[in-house]
Formats: C-alpha cells, sequence, structure tokens
C-alpha cells in the first residue's frame, strides 16, 4: 500500500465486544482510525507490539544523525513495514517523527551517541554492520545476498556515510542507478535494501 492509499479506519464495533484483552474498549467503542493493517484494528498498541516482537525478523537498520535529516522518518516507517528488529539512531537523539507516520510506536527505535558505540554495541550481538552507500570497492547489493543476522547502517542525506562509519563497515553494498543523479536518498535506500534482505530471508507475510 502506498502512502496516498491509506486506510481512513473503521467505526465503532459492531455488535457485542469481544472478551479478547488484546481489544481496546475504547477503540471498540470509538472507532479505529490508525494506520494499520485489518488483523490488527482495535488491537491495544502494547498488544501490536507484542505480536509483532514475535514475529520480527534478523536484521536491524540504523542511519547515521548529525544534520536534520527528514528521511529518517521514512527509514522507521520502511523498518516496520519490513518488520526489523530494531532502528537504531547514531548521532543526535532527537529527529523529525512526522515522516514516520506514527509507525514509532511499534517500531523498537534505539539511540546511540556516536558511531563507535553502536558498532560496540552490534559486535557484543555478533552482528556485522552492513554500509549500503555508493562508495568505491562497494558490492552490488543486486548480485549478492545480505547476511541473515546483520544490521544495515545508512549515512545522512548528501554526504552518505561518514568516515568514521565507512571503516567501521564489515561489509559495504551499492544500489544500482542509471540516471543522472549522484545519489538516492536514505530514505529509498533503505526500503530496497530491506526488501533485498526480505527476497532473500522471509517467508511471505501473514494472511
Amino acid at each position: 500500500m502506498t502512502g496516498d492509499q491509506l486506510e481512513v479506519g473503521v467505526g465503532p464495533w459492531a455488535g457485542d465486544p469481544p472478551a479478547d484483552p488484546r481489544y481496546d474498549p475504547q477503540l471498540l467503542a470509538e472507532g479505529d482510525r490508525r494506520n494499520v493493517v485489518d488483523r490488527y484494528r482495535y488491537w491495544r498498541r502494547e498488544a501490536v507490539v507484542a505480536d509483532l516482537d514475535r514475529r520480527r525478523h534478523d536484521f536491524h537498520v540504523a542511519i547515521e544523525n548529525w544534520q536534520h535529516d527528514l528521511n529518517i522518518g521514512t527509514v522507521v516507517r520502511n523498518a516496520n513495514a519490513f518488520l526489523a528488529a530494531e532502528v537504531h539512531i547514531v548521532g543526535r537523539r532527537r529527529w523529525n517523527r512526522r515522516g514516520a507516520m506514527v509507525t514509532d510506536r511499534y517500531q523498537h527505535v534505539r539511540h546511540h551517541e556516536t558511531i563507535e558505540e553502536f558498532v560496540a554495541w552490534a559486535g557484543d550481538r555478533d552482528l556485522p554492520v552492513v554500509g549500503i552507500d555508493n562508495l568505491p570497492g562497494s558490492r552490488a547489493l543486486e548480485t549478492t545476498s545480505l547476511p541473515r543476522r546483520c544490521a544495515l547502517l545508512f549515512g545522512q542525506e548528501g554526504p552518505g556515510l561518514s568516515e568514521a562509519a565507512r571503516s567501521a563497515c564489515d561489509q559495504l553494498f551499492s544500489i544500482a542507478q542509471y540516471g543522472s543523479t549522484r545519489s538516492i536518498n536514505a530514505g529509498v535506500a533503505s526500503g530496497i535494501a530491506m526488501h533485498a534482505w526480505i527476497r532473500a530471508h522471509a517467508g511471505p507475510p501473514p494472511a
């Protein structure tokens, strides 16, 4: 579903309300206008997160945040769509949540002050850090498979991965481009990379 096809929600529950504790009494009474798939209609937020946690994938997503970057919200939204384990914001703690379209309520987001702190966190969990950037020496994402357990790292809009981030990556992959632009934004790149992981390692989504 694209951004201009979001559901407008559903009205109050018709008939006797279900006794299932996953359902939210207020949503049942007033209707559910949230941007959630039908299987989560009327569910409490905590119940939705708990159900997602049972199925989260083995990849993490990290993005550097040294400047004011509007792409971070899109990265979080993509991570929710592809069910990443966590999103990691590296650098500034504050980021523009508008682009996340409230998906940050259902997606685990962790902050790291520095790239060194993030890399240490990943190392403690044996997660290889995989940089996505069109850099010399990067391998083409289209011709290989991403590791099943990994942390995908994206750079700042414009300059891409910082020098410290590039040095910290265990692997580097690039996304093929065919037009005149030098780069695509981090929000788009994150969606392409996450879908590449999905194609390699995930089964079909829930009905």
